[in-house]
């Protein structure tokens, strides 16, 4: 079982919080994730910043903007990942495009990876039908490459995902880019009922997810939240990180409430 796997174990609903390495600059990037950790996330996903952020909304591509104006480089987010490693137990995982990897190169990408302490891969532009080659790499170097799943996904391609994902499987809660939202698609308790019919990976939904009530609704089907446009947001309206560990404390409270309802049901 990978660091990334032993994080969803029976009852629990994990929380995995989104951040851009090197925003609002690389050392705040470090407490960032520590308050991440000390407030009851459970993987912590590091955003490689990247010029043509396609899956990105607003407030991602902006952060990223930053950051690329700090000097943010694949580099710096594997020693950023190093020294977060030397702080928390957190399971980590890069999420970044395939650019960057494979400029760097799948191998030595990979292998700097599990040095630094990172523990998954999560390429939101990278099809299934692409990332043999990575995933063989990634299996070497004892990497989870987690792949994404969209309402849209075909029977084929749910199977497919479902086969080959590893440590658990991303799914986009509505069709389009990040941001947080008002409201939750009302299709989602189909699209995961979808996907479960044909796993027991753990399924995690991410994408327009900003209130603790949209995280219990989420928790009420998926084994996992993800939640990421709205931390950078709390971010960017408080430096002093007390904002961000009331809104990720009250998080971890609705899904640890989820849990306790579910028990006494």
């Amino acid at each position: 079982m990978s660091r990334i796997q032993s994080v969803f174990k029976p009852g629990h609903k994990a929380l995995i919080a989104y951040i851009t390495v090197g925003y609002p600059d690389y050392e705040s990037t470090l407490d960032i994730a520590a308050a991440l950790a000390e407030n009851g996330c459970d993987i912590i996903e590091l955003g490689i910043p990247f010029s043509d952020p396609l899956a990105d909304g607003a407030t991602i591509q902006k952060s990223s903007y930053r950051s690329l104006l700090n000097g943010t480089t694949p580099q710096s987010c594997l020693e950023a990942a190093a020294e977060i490693r030397k702080r928390i137990d957190t399971p980590l995982a890069f999420m970044t495009y395939y650019n960057p990897v494979l400029n760097y190169g799948l191998d030595s990408f990979c292998r700097s990876c599990t040095e630094a302490g990172v523990n998954g891969l999560i390429v939101p532009d990278l099809p299934p039908e692409e990332g043999y080659e990575l995933e063989k790499i990634t299996r070497k170097h004892d990497l989870d490459l987690i792949y994404l799943l969209a309402p849209t996904s075909t029977d084929d391609r749910v199977e497919e995902v479902a086969e080959r994902s590893r440590g658990f499987i991303y799914l986009v809660s509505l069709t389009g880019i990040t941001g947080a939202r008002d409201t939750l698609s009302p299709e989602l308790e189909g699209f995961v009922t979808r996907v479960r019919q044909k796993t027991a990976k753990p399924l995690c939904v991410g994408f327009g997810i900003s209130t603790p009530e949209q995280a219990g609704r989420v928790a009420s089907v998926a084994d996992g939240v993800i939640v990421g446009s709205r931390l950078i947001q709390v971010i960017e309206e408080d430096n002093t990180l007390a904002s961000l560990n009331t809104f990720v404390s009250s998080l971890r409270k609705a899904l640890d409430s989820f849990e306790i309802l579910k028990e006494v049901s």
